[in-house]
C-alpha cells in the first residue's frame, strides 16, 4: 500500500512537472508587427520565457522600428530575415539547437538578434524560441513585398506594443 501511494505521487509530480514546462511556452503577450510604416498588423502571440517576456517589457517602453536583414541573395536560405535589437537592450536566453523551422516561427539569437522564419526550412543553429505569428499566404506576401524604405536604402519591420 505504502509503495503504490508513494508511485502515485512520483507520478503526480511528474504530470505537474510537465504541465508546468508546457505552461511556460504558451502565448502570455502579443505584439503587433508591421513590415514597412504603413504595412498590414500581424499579431505575434509571443511565449512565456525570460527572453520574450523582457522583449515584450522593452516594446512596450518603445516602438522598434528594425533594420530588415535576409538571405535572398544566398541559395537555400530564403526562408529567413532576421533584425538586430540595438545594444542598449540586453537580454539573456537559453538557446537549443533548432534543425527544422516552420513559417511563422520567431526566435532570438546571441548576440541582439531576432529571426522570422516565413517559410519552413531547414537549420543548425542555437536558437530561444520567442514567438509565433500566424502563417497565412497574406504574412508571406507581406514578408516578401515589403519595400525598401526611399532615401534609406533598406527595408524595415516594425514592432510595437499590441493594443
Amino acid at each position: 500500500m505504502k509503495k503504490s501511494i508513494a508511485s502515485f505521487f512520483i507520478a503526480a509530480a511528474i504530470m505537474l512537472t510537465a504541465v508546468s514546462a508546457a505552461a511556460a511556452q504558451t502565448s502570455t503577450s502579443e505584439l503587433t508587427v508591421r513590415f514597412g510604416y504603413d504595412g498590414k498588423a500581424f499579431t505575434a502571440r509571443m511565449l512565456n520565457n525570460e527572453t520574450a517576456a523582457k522583449i515584450v517589457r522593452d516594446v512596450g517602453a518603445a516602438e522598434w522600428n528594425l533594420p530588415i536583414y535576409h538571405y535572398d541573395d544566398y541559395t537555400n536560405w530564403e526562408f529567413m530575415q532576421y533584425y538586430d535589437i540595438p545594444r542598449s537592450y540586453t537580454y539573456t536566453s537559453n538557446p537549443v539547437k533548432v534543425t527544422a523551422v516552420k513559417a511563422g516561427e520567431i526566435y532570438y539569437s546571441h548576440p541582439n538578434r531576432i529571426i522570422l522564419f516565413y517559410h519552413d526550412g531547414t537549420v543548425n543553429m542555437e536558437l530561444t524560441k520567442i514567438g509565433q505569428i500566424e502563417a497565412t499566404k497574406e504574412f508571406v506576401k507581406a514578408v516578401e513585398e515589403n519595400p525598401v524604405l526611399q532615401g534609406w536604402g533598406n527595408k524595415i519591420i516594425t514592432i510595437s506594443k499590441r493594443r
